[in-house]
């Protein structure tokens, strides 16, 4: 297991769910569709840094901080006690944003091999969420695509191997959630920082989610 202290001990000079989607979906939105729908989750005269019409605590508003050197260009490292996702750039720098994680035992520590990402993609719960929240056995069959779709505008895919693990990075909704914990697996994001983020990753690059602050020691 990927654990905080792990994450300390080697990059602390670095930085100054399940959720499906179904591949054979048969309606996708159009490209004018998407082209509306990212403008209406999008605020008017967006500054990534600076616009923050979801009443974020300031220190999850996107930032571009100091990476240390032999980390990979293009890797995710999410920190999940103190709610960052990082990017990793050329240069020494990395992109900084808040997230929320998932609910209790819901959240998976691991390494993880990014091997799809989709544009405003379908939701399907999983059993296990519709047996922890019956009001989900409507959208079974799956949930369009859309401004209130969980999975929001964008999603990044992890798997192990070639197996998908159903746990997803991903735009939200419910942007009041960052910086909680509130999902049922996945990391969650701002749908306009997603938005920016979403085509800087690449198919083929490593996601390391480490441990929440329920398996970090105070020594950590």
């Amino acid at each position: 297991m990927l654990t905080r202290r792990h994450f300390i001990a080697t990059s602390a000079a670095v930085f100054s769910a399940p959720i499906s989607n179904p591949v054979f979906a048969s309606t996708w939105p159009t490209t004018s569709q998407k082209a509306a729908w990212d403008a209406q989750v999008t605020p008017a005269n967006f500054d990534l840094e600076t616009s923050n019409p979801w009443g974020l605590q300031p220190r999850f508003l996107p930032r571009r901080v100091e990476a240390r050197s032999g980390l990979t260009p293009g890797d995710i490292h999410v920190d999940a006690v103190a709610r960052y996702l990082y990017h990793i750039e050329e240069g020494g720098t990395a992109m900084r944003y808040g997230v929320a994680i998932a609910r209790g035992n819901l959240y998976e520590p691991g390494t993880y091999s990014i091997r799809r990402k989709v544009e405003w993609p379908h939701w399907t719960p999983t059993k296990s969420m519709i047996e922890r929240d019956p009001s989900l056995e409507k959208y079974a069959n799956g949930q369009e695509p859309g401004p209130q779709n969980p999975l929001g505008s964008r999603a990044i895919y992890l798997f192990v191997g070639q197996r998908d693990t159903y746990l997803r990075i991903h735009g939200s909704p419910q942007s009041r959630s960052i910086g909680g914990r509130a999902s049922s697996g996945c990391v969650r994001m701002v749908m306009a920082h997603i938005n920016e983020l979403y085509p800087r990753v690449a198919i083929g690059s490593t996601a390391f989610l480490y441990s929440a602050e329920d398996s970090v020691t105070a020594r950590s």
